[in-house]
């Protein structure tokens, strides 16, 4: 397929693009393969870039002899795009419509994409179980790094390396996976040094209407509970949508063949309904001529954050659990795929200070969210302003971002990152010029060898000169646990986000700015003073062996006695 077929109106001149808090800018539109780019004709030379793939919907409003084109973009932001040619702006709206919405993985601009940059670290080899289960080597003794996913001949959503119970074998884990709702049997997600108790997540099981049982699961499950031992199976549906997947051959533990666990529900809503929650939300931010009365209204009913409040209680729970109780806990929903990683994603980074920082977090998003088979191509193809008929979009990663910025605005010198740096991911997740975010599991990727033929979003943020745009100027290590509140008036709409289009982000972001300079020179001066110090103390050093001092001048206990010369 070549992509000129897409392409109607390859050029038009004197197009005009208006966004919110930026001077309009005329300049001459081109369409190619995997971009719209504006080149304006003032000195400076600006250009605008967007990838097709950011577009989520394009509407056309024909005026006269021309047309406007509203660009709806899958990160909430929208353009305006002035053309002075009816024809050319159908010609242009039809064309971005087609190339927008390929469906061929491979023809994504990231296979395309020839690095301007000189690549420092591998982003792909940067985050591999093995290297992630060195994290966990205090609990080697009872875990280790199973191959039995080679090839993804048991499970097709999870990778090829999995950690599982030494005393479990092979065998024992392909039978357990049969009785998992494809094929997700319970895998170590977690291990909390302190308490020495582990975080698992899986599918559920398969006991259907009869009760089914399977040995081998349960063996897998009980087999990390020592003698006098206990712990929690957190399943995110209401028990009553836990039955009725029961009675279509799901189902939940019975705890008579899990005797050492306790089955707690912690509902969260399903994946469809967070789509549906989005769009409102987001009518809501961009209705700037609604009352305050009114906008709270939109706001409330779209559910979202009552959605962000039931992730971080059950991420809080889980947490609790492990840290207070001492109790192993096991988190599954139905697929495993959306809230399971929501809420084993979110307790990590309650629990473990490591993954607050930049590199740990990208290895929680590795290994929570990409190697554990998040399905991004289809929860990710569109966003808030596309209505569509398959259903399977769901911005359950956004949520995940969403929740760790709540808890970052209330701990906000616990993180190592700044707001920006979760901006940037949700983006990427959407639209992207590298392959991280890309397909639905490590077998499409593998299929479609996505290691070799693009770049690693890792090897460009991890770049010293990008990251330290990303950076937390606020930033003070803290290695304890961080409970966040998700009382009503402690969970706010993120303004960064959802209304930068609507609220000017400039003032902040200078603010940010301002503060990182008072912060770099505050290095600086504390840098000046312990080489002072040193230099004051070789001083000294040096005028005792000569006679010239007694005691040193530094000396805290009696004023130091000098010597008359």
């Amino acid at each position: 397929m070549e992509f000129v077929e897409f392409i109607k109106t390859p050029m038009v001149n004197s197009v005009v693009l208006h966004r919110p808090f930026t001077p309009d800018m005329e300049g001459t539109l081109c369409v190619t393969g995997h971009h719209l780019i504006l080149s304006s004709r003032c000195e400076n030379h600006e250009e605008l870039w967007l990838l097709h793939d950011n577009i989520d919907s394009v509407e056309k409003k024909l005026s006269g002899s021309g047309g406007t084109l509203t660009l709806k973009c899958k990160n909430f932001l929208i353009l305006y795009l002035d053309i002075p040619s009816a024809d050319d702006c159908i010609n242009v709206a039809s064309s971005i419509e087609s190339l927008s919405n390929i469906d061929d993985i491979t023809l994504r601009y990231p296979f395309f994409l020839r690095p301007m940059f000189e690549v420092l670290e591998n982003g792909w080899q940067a985050f591999s179980p093995e290297t992630e289960f060195n994290r966990f080597k205090e609990c080697s003794e009872d875990w280790r790094i199973s191959y039995v996913n080679k090839d993804f001949k048991v499970c097709s959503t999870y990778p090829q390396a999995l950690f599982v119970p030494k005393s479990v074998d092979d065998d024992t884990i392909t039978k357990a996976a049969a009785f998992r709702h494809g094929g997700r049997f319970p895998v170590l997600s977690y291990y909390h040094k302190d308490s020495k108790t582990v975080l698992m997540r899986s599918s559920q099981p398969l006991t259907g209407p009869n009760g089914k049982r399977c040995k081998e699961d349960e063996r897998l499950v009980n087999s990390v509970m020592g003698m006098g031992k206990r712990g929690y199976i957190i399943d995110t549906r209401a028990q009553s949508v836990a039955k009725v997947a029961q009675s279509k051959g799901g189902g939940y533990e019975l705890e008579a063949h899990y005797p050492q666990w306790r089955r707690i529900h912690q509902p969260i809503e399903r994946r469809q309904s967070f789509h549906d929650s989005l769009i409102k939300m987001i009518e809501a931010c961009n209705d700037s001529n609604s009352s305050m009365d009114k906008w709270l209204s939109k706001l409330e009913s779209s559910n979202w954050l009552t959605h962000v409040k039931d992730i971080l209680t059950t991420a809080c729970v889980v947490a609790q659990s492990m840290d207070k109780d001492g109790v192993s806990v096991l988190v599954h929903g139905s697929e495993g795929l959306d809230t399971t990683l929501l809420v084993s994603s979110l307790s990590q980074i309650i629990l473990d200070h490591d993954c607050r920082t930049v590199t740990g977090f990208e290895a929680l998003i590795e290994r929570e969210w990409i190697q554990a088979g998040h399905p991004f191509r289809i929860r990710c193809n569109k966003s808030a302003y596309a209505i569509t008929k398959q259903r399977m979009e769901s911005p359950v990663f956004l949520l995940f971002i969403d929740c760790v910025w709540q808890i970052w605005q209330q701990f906000p010198c616990s993180f190592e990152f700044s707001e920006r740096f979760l901006v940037i991911l949700f983006q990427h997740a959407y639209s992207s010029n590298f392959g991280t975010f890309l397909c639905n599991n490590e077998a499409e990727r593998h299929k479609c060898k996505v290691a070799e033929r693009t770049v690693s979003l890792w090897s460009f943020l991890n770049r010293p000169e990008v990251l330290q745009d990303f950076m937390n100027p606020m930033y003070e290590p803290n290695q304890t646990v961080i409970w966040p509140s998700v009382a009503p008036q402690s969970l706010t709409v993120w303004t960064g986000l959802y209304l930068r289009g609507v609220i000017n982000q400039a003032p902040q972001e200078e603010a940010w700015q301002e503060i990182y300079k008072i912060r770099e020179y505050d290095k600086e001066l504390r840098s000046k003073v312990s080489k002072l110090r040193r230099q004051l103390a070789s001083l000294e050093r040096e005028a005792i062996s000569h006679g010239v001092l007694t005691t040193p001048l530094s000396y805290t206990g009696e004023k130091a006695s000098v010597e008359n010369s």
